[in-house]
């Protein structure tokens, strides 16, 4: 077992840079499970004690205090995993990395026996003008669960509440090796439920983003609705233990439910005016936990 590796690069950007198109991309494909690159903006606590240019490992979450931690840390960049194409925005639109941010490259290695070298690569293309609408992949998640041995269609849910009004563009569904099929929803304040994305048979080797043909405009007071099926059974080829009660983790024997969305948006939004308060989350949660 190999924790999460993580890295700190400073941009040395003087000046804000819009992103139109990006990708990260490792050299050695067969020992990485996952990279996700994160934008740290000057003045985050994320990791705000560790040097830049080493690989670190994060302090561990005590399991005994319960605590999700299945949002995201930071602004998300850009991610890797077999199946995941580079982000490539249409003309107009564009990620924000401010100046003095920091890269924070996150990189999930999942060794086979043989010793192999990975230089992990971070490709940018900046837009030629700033954009007319900003970008932002957040994420509608549930770190909560606990999949009891043996179930073979467990289900887990999870909701994301919109504050402004912004286009929903893209998904991104992400289990491990016990997930078995994942669908969202959008319900509008007059209790409309459209129903915009199923996979019936999620396959966590190859993980893809869906592109909206038609982007759906969300006013605030929409949700992002998530549901997730886990098999936990014999019957699960993929299944590493099926005698486990399995939880959120970050290795590929745990479980994880991330339904990941871009979001587009006017650019004069503040991006935490997007995210529901702790008081809201904990209601959400708390309902979640008696449906």
């Amino acid at each position: 077992m190999v924790e999460y590796q993580y890295a700190i690069v400073p941009t040395g950007f003087t000046e804000d840079k819009w992103v139109q198109a990006v990708e990260v991309r490792p050299t050695e494909r067969s020992v990485v499970h996952h990279i996700i690159a994160y934008i740290r903006e000057p003045g985050s606590n994320y990791f705000k004690d560790q040097k830049p240019g080493v690989f670190f490992e994060a302090p561990r979450v005590n399991p005994v205090e319960n605590v999700d931690t299945s949002a995201l840390p930071s602004d998300f960049l850009v991610g890797y995993a077999p199946g995941q194409p580079a982000e490539i925005l249409p003309a107009g639109e564009a990620k924000l990395i401010k100046a003095g941010s920091d890269i924070v490259f996150e990189v999930h290695y999942t060794p086979n026996g043989k010793a192999v070298m990975d230089r992990t690569k971070l490709g940018l293309v900046f837009a030629k003008e700033p954009p007319k609408k900003r970008v932002q992949t957040l994420s509608s998640s549930n770190g909560t669960f606990k999949i009891p041995p043996s179930d073979p269609n467990y289900r887990v849910d999870a909701s994301f509440e919109i504050r402004k009004p912004v286009t929903l563009a893209s998904l991104h569904p992400h289990m491990h090796a016990r997930g078995k099929d994942f669908e969202y929803r959008v319900v509008f304040p007059n209790g409309e439920t459209r129903t915009i994305l199923r996979v019936p048979q999620y396959n966590w080797h190859w993980q893809l983003w869906y592109n909206l043909a038609k982007p759906i405009d969300l006013p605030p007071g929409a949700r992002i609705e998530c549901t997730a099926h886990f098999d936990n059974s014999a019957n699960n080829p993929e299944n590493p233990d099926p005698t486990k009660t399995v939880i959120w983790g970050q290795q590929s024997w745990d479980e994880m439910m991330v339904g990941f969305f871009n979001l587009v948006y006017d650019p004069m939004i503040s991006p935490k005016d997007l995210l529901a308060r702790k008081k809201d989350n904990a209601k959400l949660k708390a309902s979640e936990a008696s449906n």
